[in-house]
């Protein structure tokens, strides 16, 4: 890429959020493709994922960061440490609201935006609220309140309304998140997207399969880990991948009857992987019980979360 220190700008933005505020569905909407898991659980997204977003007059890195929440346990607050430590890194915080849920439910804004406010109260980063997911709220005059409310908690923030999964205000929140970007010439290629490895691409892609077959709170017990990686001169991948449970009776659970759980998140997963990719993909996976594996920073380390 030709560019100029003079008028190219380069920075790190970190996207804060509770669970299921639209992080993800931003970060895979601003880069046009598939990076982090988006589904309609909450605290599906363990990991700080980065995507870099490259354009004329730009390189931004997007920090994609676990929810911000009160829950306890060992793994929660290993997620609440890659959260943070992306605000660290940032050069620009934007924190993304959830719209259609505080319309409904106004009680829930300041009391799951408490642990964000405390978190970022002493920073001197310029920091935005992005409310998400406007397109669902019926009545527009209920977005009125909710933007008072988040002024109050960030009186030097601006306030976008936009929807994440329709596109709408992303161009007016780029175009404000530029605007506090130093100059300086990028950092990564043009058409590079992210710095994931692709293993760690393929262990959420399983992992979001799993979250999308399983029910009730077993996936949130799930962890996979890639064991092997090995591409042949045909140029066929072969993956496999280990599903690690905390419980006997999970195991039976996510394989299901006759296999057939596990069939289909193989199924669905391979598909995925194999455009992804862009090869033939040869996936196998096997299910192993590791008893209280959330508990134990030893493993939690060895499938990348905490620091």
């Amino acid at each position: 890429m030709e560019t100029s220190a003079e008028n190219f700008k380069f920075g790190t933005v970190v996207l804060l959020g509770p669970p299921n505020a639209g992080k993800s569905t931003l970060l895979n909407k601003l880069l046009g493709q598939k990076l982090a898991i988006v589904t309609s659980k909450p605290q599906t997204t363990r990991n700080q994922i980065t995507g870099i977003l490259t354009d004329d007059d730009s390189q931004i890195v997007f920090l994609d960061t676990p929810g911000v929440h009160r829950l306890r346990g060992r793994m929660n607050r290993f997620m609440l440490q890659s959260a943070w430590a992306g605000v660290e890194a940032a050069d620009c915080i934007v924190v993304m609201a959830d719209a259609n849920l505080y319309a409904r439910k106004p009680y829930l804004l300041e009391r799951e935006m408490e642990p964000i406010v405390k978190g970022i109260q002493n920073t001197t980063k310029p920091v935005y609220v992005a409310l998400n997911k406007i397109d669902l709220v019926k009545d527009k005059a209920a977005l009125l309140p909710l933007m008072q409310v988040l002024g109050a908690l960030w009186p030097e923030a601006g306030i976008i309304p936009i929807s994440a999964s329709k596109g709408t205000g992303l161009d007016d929140l780029l175009a404000t998140i530029k605007k506090h970007l130093a100059l300086g010439a990028p950092m990564f290629p043009e058409d590079q997207v992210s710095t994931v490895p692709l293993r760690f691409m393929a262990a959420e892609t399983i992992r979001e399969k799993l979250f999308i077959g399983l029910e009730q709170e077993l996936p949130y017990s799930t962890a996979v880990e890639i064991e092997q990686w090995e591409e042949d001169e045909s140029g066929l991948i072969r993956i496999g991948a280990l599903i690690w449970v905390a419980r006997d009776n999970h195991k039976a659970m996510v394989i299901g009857k006759g296999g057939q759980n596990l069939k289909e998140v193989g199924r669905s997963a391979r598909l995925e992987l194999k455009q992804l990719l862009d090869a033939k993909v040869h996936l196998e996976m096997w299910v192993k019980v590791r008893r209280d594996w959330t508990e134990d920073p030893g493993f939690l380390r060895t499938i990348g979360l905490g620091l």
